[in-house]
């Protein structure tokens, strides 16, 4: 394992490997292991989950629970961190003490589910928690779905229609990946002969979506749609943002804007309605 303290009474680290780490943890004072793999996760590393939850249990002074949220996917961590964070908010109530929340290296998953967190229940400014999580630990979280389950919470979860296409019949099959999808799987679009060129309608939640074409088995941007600035790779992807321009839906719409801008906080009600939320999710759980 390899972790680090974000907050006296919380850590984001990398799983554990055997039932001895649980007593690792015991002896810093962790009390709730907040465990974000999944059984494919676990299954590579060769990790036997069974018999440290069991060992955990028989200890008696420290819980382990598990919620899932798949690896390298924004969208499935976007729509799971609400109730992901009922579950933790919801242990760390009854267990107090620290709590150690991890992933598999505790670089992605961990640390999202950590700063939402901090941002939903502790009452930091998103921009505040994420400065103070990155002086402690150099990870990833993804941002944009941390703003939109934010904003998901706040003003509903809503689908619009979106149509992509890819100009030009030279080629035998265009598809597409990430999206609501993820990186590890593809979409194939279809060919309109009349248009001459291939298309994807798709019902998307609101929000901003990145994606790749995949021509005849070659990942590539389509230089007619938006494109992402290069990261710290210098890789580039194309993306989409889908908003509810209905008028009736202003307000939700001005709130949305808001909380996926580059600084967004939370009012005094919001936090409120958050806390209530989560207190509603636990209860249904």
């Amino acid at each position: 394992m390899n972790y680090d303290f974000i907050r006296p009474d919380l850590i984001v680290g990398s799983c554990l490997q055997t039932p001895e780490d649980v007593d690792k943890l015991r002896s810093i004072g962790v009390k709730t292991i907040f465990c974000l793999q999944q059984n494919p996760d676990l299954e590579y590393f060769g990790v036997d989950i069974n018999a440290i939850r069991e060992y955990a249990n028989k200890c008696g002074d420290i819980e382990h629970l598990r919620a899932e949220i798949r690896d390298f996917d924004a969208f499935d961590l976007r729509l799971r961190l609400p109730a992901v964070i009922s579950i933790l908010n919801n242990a760390i109530n009854r267990n107090g003490g620290v709590t150690y929340i991890h992933c598999t290296a505790g670089l992605g998953r961990a640390p999202a589910v950590a700063l939402t967190y901090m941002f939903w229940v502790q009452s930091y400014k998103l921009s505040e928690a994420f400065d103070l999580l990155m002086s402690k630990r150099s990870c990833f979280p993804k941002l944009d779905a941390i703003k939109s389950a934010t904003a998901d919470v706040l003003t509903g979860l809503k689908k619009m229609p979106v149509t992509l296409t890819w100009h030009g019949d030279n080629c035998t099959t265009v598809e597409i990946s990430g999206l609501d999808i993820g990186w590890g799987e593809r979409t194939p679009l279809k060919f309109d002969e009349d248009q001459g060129l291939w298309t994807l309608q798709k019902d998307l939640h609101e929000g901003k979506y990145e994606y790749k074409y995949i021509v005849d088995g070659e990942w590539i941007c389509n230089e007619f749609e938006p494109i992402t600035s290069p990261n710290k790779d210098g890789h580039v992807n194309n993306y989409v943002e889908v908003l509810d321009e209905n008028p009736d839906n202003i307000t939700s719409a001005a709130v949305r804007k808001r909380l996926t801008g580059d600084d967004p906080d939370l009012t005094s009600d919001e936090r409120l309605i958050i806390e209530q939320f989560l207190e509603a999710y636990a209860d249904v759980e």
